[in-house]
C-alpha cells in the first residue's frame, strides 16, 4: 500500500500583494499574485494582477515595490475587476481543497476584504461562498515551531533561514514562490509538529497559536510603555462599523443614520 503524503508534500498555492501602505482600513492593492504548485520539484504556475488603485501610490510604498502611478495608469486594470478576479482565484482553491500559503495572512487578508468590501459590495467571505480557505501562514508556524528564536522574522529572514531562494523580494510572484518554499521547508524540517495534520486542523491551530503570540506581544508592548494595541484574529481581521463594533447580523450601529 502507498504511504499517504504529507501536506507539505502535496498541492499548495500562495497568494501575496504589493499595496499603497501597512493600514489593511485604507490601503490599496496595486499589485498580486497567486502561485501554484501541484507538488515539490515540478513546475509553479503563477497568476499575476496589476491594478490602479485610484489613488496615488505614496513615495514610501514605491520606494519598497517600485511601482509607480504612471506604470498603474497605463498598463494596470480598474481595481473593482482585480479585486473579483484575486477573489474568486482564491474560492477556486478553499473548493478544491488546496492549502493556501499567505504570509502574515491578516494583512494580506483583511486587505482583500476591505478592498472587496470597499468596490464590489461585499466581503471575502461572501466571495469564498461557503467555503473554507485553508490558510497556512508561515510567520505564524516558524514562530509556534522555534518560538525563542532571536532576530527578525520577515519574509527574507525567514527564507535565509530556511534556506529558500529569495531574489527580487517586494515582487508579488517572487514572494508568494518563496513564501510556498518557505512552508514546504517548514513542513518537512517539522514532520511530527506540523507535518502529523491535515491542513484544515492545521489551520485550526494556527488560530490558536497566533491568538498567543499575540497576547504575548501586547504584554511585552504594556510593558515597555508603547500604547500599540495587538489584533489577536487570524488569519482575517474583523470588519468593524463606524462605531467601533465588529460587523455583524446582531449589530445595529448607533451612528447610522
Amino acid at each position: 500500500m502507498q504511504q499517504s503524503r504529507h501536506w507539505y508534500e502535496g498541492p499548495l498555492a500562495s497568494f501575496d500583494t504589493e499595496t499603497t501602505g501597512v493600514d489593511v482600513e485604507s490601503d490599496r492593492i496595486v499589485s498580486a499574485a497567486l502561485v501554484l504548485q501541484p507538488a515539490p520539484g515540478l513546475p509553479a504556475r503563477t497568476t499575476s494582477w496589476l491594478a490602479d488603485p485610484g489613488v496615488p501610490i505614496p513615495d514610501g510604498a514605491r520606494a519598497v515595490h517600485g511601482i509607480s502611478d504612471e506604470h498603474v495608469r497605463a498598463h494596470g486594470r480598474p481595481a473593482r475587476a482585480v479585486v473579483g478576479e484575486i477573489a474568486r482565484a482564491l474560492a477556486e482553491q478553499a473548493a478544491a481543497g488546496v492549502p493556501v500559503v499567505v504570509m502574515n495572512a491578516p494583512y494580506d487578508l483583511t486587505l482583500l476584504d476591505r478592498e472587496l468590501r470597499r468596490h464590489r459590495g461585499g466581503s471575502l467571505a461572501d466571495s469564498l461562498a461557503g467555503t473554507e480557505l485553508l490558510v497556512l501562514d508561515p510567520w505564524v508556524l516558524d514562530k509556534h515551531v522555534d518560538r525563542y528564536r532571536k532576530g527578525r522574522r520577515t519574509l527574507t529572514d525567514l527564507c535565509a533561514h530556511y534556506d529558500v531562494s529569495l531574489v527580487g523580494a517586494h515582487d508579488a510572484g517572487v514572494d508568494a514562490a518563496a513564501a510556498l518554499q518557505l512552508v514546504r521547508a517548514l513542513g518537512s524540517r517539522h514532520p511530527e509538529r506540523l507535518g502529523a495534520v491535515t491542513p484544515g486542523e492545521l489551520h485550526l491551530r494556527q488560530a490558536v497559536w497566533h491568538a498567543a503570540q499575540a497576547r504575548g506581544l501586547q504584554r511585552w508592548f504594556d510593558r515597555s510603555g508603547t500604547p500599540e494595541r495587538v489584533d489577536f484574529s487570524w488569519p482575517l481581521r474583523p470588519a468593524r462599523c463606524a462605531c467601533g463594533h465588529r460587523l455583524g447580523a446582531d449589530h445595529r450601529c448607533e451612528l447610522a443614520a
